[in-house]
């Protein structure tokens, strides 16, 4: 990876480094800017400032290396002296879903009262967090600093893919009323060359819940057609690939699984349902795309059960893969997890494995009581069905035969349509895809 230079690099300061402000932070350091990335767990920051990545993520680390080389990227949990000198300020900070399936402004609104007093005047102020309608103006509140600017420009990156995504972006979403400020953000992006969006800060915020929303709604169709092709005995592997041809529908997020989750399509979409409810619009179309995703989780533990012959009480599963898709190591609402604790309630023994080796002291695998296995293999021994979870593409490289020696009943439950059918019936096991027939 070659660093880039710009001729008039900016002084930048990110506020949270989670996923989306350690890449960014890492990105615009590698555009030739000065960043400095501010958290408040200062053994996190202790980490980084080693050069070690918290988060499994594809590029990050080498990113990260190269910005402290350079000098480009530094860290600290001090953010009046990240903001001090800064000429843009980046809020990178979590918006959890509230228990009214709002989004929590409580930490945004934190950091940018946090900030206030150290900007210089002429800064400008970037929401990057995924925040409700409306939001520019609670920061600007919160800021009291008339003589600096708030941009909205919400993020689009996917997990797994995040250095990709950012560097090579499909747009680039800017919202402010001040034009001379949404002007100096894309000047920083200048270098990516890519489509910018510069429109006002409500339809800057609704852009990323739209699209997050509409995603999750063509992920819960294409799993209702696999259904369906299980159904009335259709392939759904040819039926998507028919699909996937059709310029309007294209391949993406075409692909059939336990269900929708990850850090957010489950919020931002509850977040989306509310911001409709406060404006008076019932979002039923976006209501029903959470029921079927819930009842999806449902279909895959009985498909399972099924599998293993019936009744699972005191009847050991296999799982494959725990994080909520392949190339991270996030768990927060995993459709794995969402499935697994379906099948504990129905009395079933869990041994699980994941490339990433989570710790079982994980918050998000508290109360679950499965037992995690370092080993593909140890996880099938004595297991009545396996069940395939997360798609990582090394599964594809497991020996099934040995998967069927030491099960009691290898059958396995592929969720991703990940192994090859006949090879799964070769090496002895029984096998059902989704949609298969």
């Amino acid at each position: 990876m070659t660093s880039s230079r710009t001729d008039s690099p900016s002084t930048v300061a990110v506020i949270g480094v989670g996923y989306v402000g350690l890449t960014t932070a890492a990105c615009l350091s590698h555009l030739g800017h000065r960043v400095m990335a501010v958290d408040i767990d200062a053994a996190k920051v202790e980490r980084m400032r080693r050069g070690e990545s918290p988060i499994l993520e594809e590029g990050l680390p080498e990113l990260i290396e190269e910005g402290l080389r350079t000098g480009n990227l530094s860290f600290t949990t001090d953010a009046s002296e990240a903001s001090t000198q800064a000429d843009f300020v980046f809020l990178c900070v979590p918006t959890p879903q509230g228990a009214d399936g709002a989004a929590d402004l409580r930490y945004v609104k934190q950091a940018a009262g946090e900030i206030a007093p150290h900007l210089k005047s002429g800064a400008v102020v970037v929401t990057k967090s995924t925040v409700p309608v409306g939001s520019a103006g609670a920061v600007v509140a919160a800021l009291g600093r008339p003589d600096t600017a708030v941009v909205s420009n919400p993020e689009f990156l996917r997990e797994g893919n995040a250095v990709h995504d950012w560097l090579h972006p499909d747009r680039i979403v800017i919202g402010s009323d001040d034009r001379e400020a949404a002007g100096k953000l894309a000047a920083l992006y200048e270098q990516l060359g890519a489509p910018v969006l510069v429109t006002d800060p409500a339809s800057a915020e609704t852009v990323k819940y739209a699209c997050n929303a509409f995603l999750a709604a063509k992920v819960s169709f294409v799993n209702a057609i696999a259904n369906l092709c299980q159904a009335v005995g259709a392939d759904s592997v040819d039926v998507i690939q028919g699909m996937s041809y059709d310029r309007r529908i294209g391949a993406d997020h075409l692909a059939p699984g336990p269900g929708w989750g990850g850090s957010c399509f489950p919020k931002d979409i509850s977040a989306l349902i509310r911001i409709a409810e406060d404006h008076g619009y019932d979002f039923a179309l976006l209501k029903e795309v959470v029921v079927a995703n819930e009842r999806q989780f449902d279909l895959v533990a009985d498909q399972v059960c099924k599998a293993a012959g019936g009744l699972v009480e005191g009847t050991t599963i296999a799982a494959w893969g725990l994080t909520f898709k392949a190339a991270t190591d996030d768990l927060r609402d995993s459709p794995a997890l969402a499935v697994l604790r379906r099948l504990r309630r129905r009395g079933a023994v869990v041994k699980a494995f994941d490339p990433t080796l989570p710790d079982a002291a994980d918050s998000h695998l508290a109360g679950l009581g499965l037992e995690l296995c370092h080993d593909p293999y140890a996880a099938c021994e004595g297991a009545s069905a396996l069940v395939v979870l997360t798609e990582w593409p090394q599964f594809r490289d497991f020996d099934l035969a040995k998967v069927a020696a030491v099960m009691t009943h290898p059958a396995i439950v592929d969720t991703r349509n990940l192994l090859e059918p006949a090879g799964a019936r070769a090496a002895g096991c029984t096998y059902q895809g989704m949609g298969r027939s």
